[in-house]
Order: C-alpha cells, then structure tokens, then sequence
C-alpha cells in the first residue's frame, strides 16, 4: 500500500473521531441549556464535555501531524509541543 493511501486513511479516521467527539459536545451543551436541571450541577458534568472537546482536539493535532505541521498545546504552564522535521 502507498504511503499516500496510508495518510489519506489515518486523515479520514480523524475526520470520523473528530464528528462524533463535536456531534457529542453540541449534544450535550444543547441538552445542557434546554433541559432544566433536577438539582445542583455536578462538576464532573463539566468535566466531561472538557474531555470531549479535548479529544476533538487532540483528533486535530494528529490530522495536523500527518500533514507535515507543527503542534503546540498549551494550557496555563504546561505545553506541548511536536516538530515536524
């Protein structure tokens, strides 16, 4: 198999991941705002649609990877960084 069909297969897989991971988080918020809640928000309720948008995220960074960019992440002190070279 060419390299080509090989990246075009990795690229069509985080494209799939990518909308299912933001089809989830839009379901979520608008769930989230329509749906008056029973009692007091849980905070692991916020926690889980911050892990959804990350993996939406991080589908992206591997996409950006494959296609010869450069990635960066970063969030308060911590960063990540990956070189292509």
């Amino acid at each position: 198999m060419a390299e080509k069909e090989k990246i075009e297969r990795k690229c069509f897989a985080c494209k799939i991941i990518f909308g299912v991971c933001l089809a989830m988080t839009i379901g979520l918020l608008v769930a989230g705002f329509s749906v008056p809640p029973p009692g007091v928000i849980d905070g692991s309720v916020l926690k889980g649609a911050g892990i959804l948008f990350a993996f939406a995220a991080l589908a992206w960074g591997m996409h950006a990877i494959e296609l010869g960019y450069d990635l960066r992440l970063a969030k308060g002190d911590a960063s990540i960084e990956v070189h292509n070279e």
